[in-house]
């Protein structure tokens, strides 16, 4: 049974995982968005403190 051999296709992993991460963040990293987006609405949230009915 082929696939049970590990040798060839760990050095085809290792080999595919190499390439992914020498070229993929280089492609993410360098996406931009067309806007930046803003919140409709700036609101400032009232912190109040709540009481623990148990204690």
């Amino acid at each position: 049974m082929p696939q049970l051999l590990p040798l060839p296709w760990f050095s085809t992993l290792l080999l595919a995982w190499v390439i992914f991460l020498t070229f993929f963040p280089k492609k993410v990293t360098a996406h931009t968005y067309p806007y930046k987006p803003t919140p409709l609405k700036l609101q400032k949230l009232e912190k109040t403190s709540w009481d623990w009915p148990w204690v």
